[in-house]
């Protein structure tokens, strides 16, 4: 097939020396064809120094029929040495998404209570049938007293099955206080939460475990970190929380309150050692900025106790001191910081007191100074300015 003609080349007004972009068109869809009837590839002209070659590929005029992504190479290390892993992320904990807190089994009081009253009373009357019951008990009801003859064969199935109904009725009383709440369990297994408070029956089959669902807070004791520079603190935090999930807080977890504790000392670490305890010289964060790092610290802390179940309002230090090894060492330094600001700040200011008496005596006309007369009396408004600010 005859190749196309070539374009031609770009006009001189252009301004690009060169071939046109006609003329670099022309020559790509040559080359395609070429190689599309089989024809050697023909050498191509050597790049010339200090010039880019750009080349069109053929296939940028039709629609691509796929398109693979492109992964980037890692970049080379030194000969001999391993690729370096990718460094895992921290991982907070999620819990057992099976494990939710639902109602359990329960039902009222009243109803427990009316059912042993009622298998009491069937034993009771079986027992008169019997003839088993006093005389003087069975007329303070009014009823016939009938003789005793003993207990037959008859008589002991309902006598068995009344007292087991009883017993079970019975049994499966329980008080339940406001703010506690009751997780049960039947041979290891999640059955449910009880959270009715007053008199409630639950079947004594089922394992009863309380837990406390008010609204709590801990004090730490004070707890050893470090902050950004390394120097010791020691702390004390204020944790307000409450168990939102009783199945979690009591079956995730051996101690909730425990993993509680642990929890706040970790995230405590993590927080306070991202700021110094004290800028001296600069105007930057630190960690005397109790909502800021509060803020961060109950964000880290409700993540971490989600998965039991805990949930964490408030987590605010309330002291943060450096230890006593280096306490004494820090007021020093300390002391010396707000000194030498003091110092600055009255310098500022005598600076500008002497600049506006020198321009206002020189700009109204009062008196001509030349260079050593402008010195000497900058020199000597400045010492008496600065020993009256000082004093």
């Amino acid at each position: 097939m005859p190749a196309p003609e070539p374009a031609p080349a770009a006009q001189p007004h252009s301004g690009i020396p060169g071939p046109g972009p006609a003329e670099i068109a022309a020559r790509a869809v040559a080359r395609g064809l070429d190689e599309a009837d089989g024809a050697p590839d023909l050498p191509r002209p050597a790049a010339r120094r200090g010039t880019s070659v750009v080349e069109v590929p053929v296939h940028l005029p039709f629609r691509a029929t796929q398109q693979l992504p492109v992964v980037p190479a890692p970049a080379p290390g030194p000969p001999g040495a391993r690729a370096p892993r990718p460094a895992p992320g921290r991982r907070v904990p999620r819990g057992d998404d099976r494990l939710r807190e639902h109602r359990g089994p329960v039902l009222p009081g009243w109803v427990g209570v009316s059912v042993g009253g009622l298998a009491l009373a069937g034993c009771l009357a079986v027992l008169w049938r019997a003839g088993v019951v006093p005389a003087p008990f069975v007329a303070a009801f009014g009823a016939a007293p009938r003789a005793y003859h003993g207990l037959r064969a008859t008589h002991w199935p309902p006598l068995a099955f009344l007292g087991v109904v009883a017993l079970v009725a019975l049994g499966g009383l329980g008080r339940a206080r406001t703010g506690h709440a009751w997780v049960l369990t039947l041979f290891g297994r999640y059955r449910g939460t009880v959270r009715r408070t007053g008199l409630t029956w639950v079947s004594p089959l089922l394992l009863r475990t309380r837990v406390d669902v008010r609204l709590r807070h801990w004090r730490s004791d004070p707890m050893p970190a470090v902050d950004s520079g390394g120097l010791a603190l020691q702390v004390v935090v204020q944790v307000v929380w409450q168990v939102r999930d009783t199945a979690r807080a009591t079956l995730a977890v051996e101690d909730h309150t425990e993993y509680l504790a642990e929890q706040v000392e970790s995230a405590m670490a993590r927080v306070l050692s991202q700021l110094p305890a004290d800028a001296f010289h600069e105007d930057a964060p630190t960690l005397r900025d109790a909502e800021a790092v509060g803020d961060a610290l109950t964000r880290m802390l409700a993540a971490e106790t989600e998965a039991v179940g805990i949930e964490v309002f408030s987590a605010q230090p309330t002291r943060i001191e450096y230890a006593a090894e280096v306490a004494e060492a820090m007021r020093r330094r300390r002391v010396a910081a707000i000194d030498a600001k003091h110092r600055d700040t009255v310098l500022t200011s005598v600076v500008d007191a002497v600049d506006d008496t020198v321009h206002r005596l020189t700009s109204r006309g009062l008196v001509e100074l030349d260079d050593y007369e402008r010195k000497a009396l900058v020199k000597d408004l400045t010492v008496a300015f600065y020993t009256g600010r000082s004093e």
